[in-house]
């Protein structure tokens, strides 16, 4: 049987929040310590230090010229590279994305129905024992929190129409990727041929 890697699904604790992951970004690249209790909590120590971490765990993905994008691109290139950073860290996010909303784009649908998370989650089920102890709140609040991140990140529209969004992307951030691995541009909605062109 094939070892499948098990989903994390800590991003339960936080969205993309981009501007407090920017702030946890300058903090990390000027290597100095974050007011997290405030910056991040909101004055609760225990909400700012999960914060942190997941935050830390996000960036901690992200290669240093992607970092630099994160810390000093334009707000759409800053978006997408967070949204990099949430795919490489849950790969729950990462596969419902590549193997739902990409393989929809590519045939120019761009409606993601109920059914469709229903069908992926349930396919998922399968391959990975470590869901069938999440109660129907966990259950709940990660469909939540994945749509919402979709949301933040302009993946789509909103959370109540569900509309996939074509990604323009800045030729910074699909270097920044393809020196990477070209791979990682599936999140982003890009077809397999221009991936193959672009690791020439």
């Amino acid at each position: 049987m094939i070892e499948t890697e098990k989903y994390s699904f800590s991003f339960t604790t936080s969205s993309l929040r981009l501007n407090k992951m920017i702030l946890v970004a300058i903090a990390i690249t000027e290597k100095r310590e974050i007011d997290y209790i405030n910056e991040l909590g909101g004055g609760n120590s225990k909400t700012g230090r999960k914060m942190l971490s997941e935050f830390e765990k996000r960036i901690s993905n992200l290669t240093p010229r992607q970092t630099d994008i994160l810390v000093n691109g334009d707000f759409l290139s800053q978006k997408q590279i967070a949204f990099l950073s949430i795919c490489k860290t849950y790969l729950f996010i990462r596969d419902f994305v590549v193997e739902v909303l990409r393989e929809k784009i590519l045939v120019f649908d761009y409606q993601i129905t109920e059914g469709d998370y229903i069908s992926f989650y349930r396919r998922k089920l399968d391959l990975h024992p470590e869901m069938d102890s999440l109660t129907d709140i966990t259950q709940k609040k990660i469909k939540q929190v994945t749509f919402k991140i979709l949301e933040q990140a302009g993946i789509i529209d909103s959370i109540k129409s569900k509309v996939i969004q074509p990604q323009i992307i800045d030729r910074k951030v699909t270097d920044a990727i393809v020196s990477d691995n070209p791979n990682w541009l599936k999140v982003l909605f890009i077809s397999d041929m221009d991936i193959t062109t672009m690791r020439k």
